[in-house]
């Protein structure tokens, strides 16, 4: 998957740093990592899905980021948090 841009809404950076606890650089990371992806979702636009990112980032945490990709490549990450055990034991097998 190639990534030619991020765009950020004002409320998801608010609910991401808010509720848990996640910056805009920790998610931008964890996209940029070479993560695991798995579609999750269909879109409400067609060709446009949902998607997780799961990675380790530098900081010792283990981050998932939900976002849609967009037609021209563009990401809009939509929630982020720290990954749940079975997420992580996921991750772990799957990377």
């Amino acid at each position: 998957m190639r990534i030619t841009d991020i765009v950020w809404k004002d409320r998801f950076v608010e609910k991401l740093l808010i509720k848990h606890g996640v910056s805009v650089k920790e998610a931008e990371e964890t996209l940029y990592c070479k993560p695991l992806i798995r579609k999750i979702a269909k879109g409400q636009v067609h060709g446009e899905n949902v998607y997780s990112a799961m990675a380790h980032i530098n900081n010792g945490r283990y981050l998932i980021v939900f976002f849609i990709l967009k037609k021209n490549g563009t990401i809009l990450p939509i929630s982020a948090r720290d990954m749940d055990p079975s997420e992580r034991k996921y991750y772990e097998k799957h990377r």
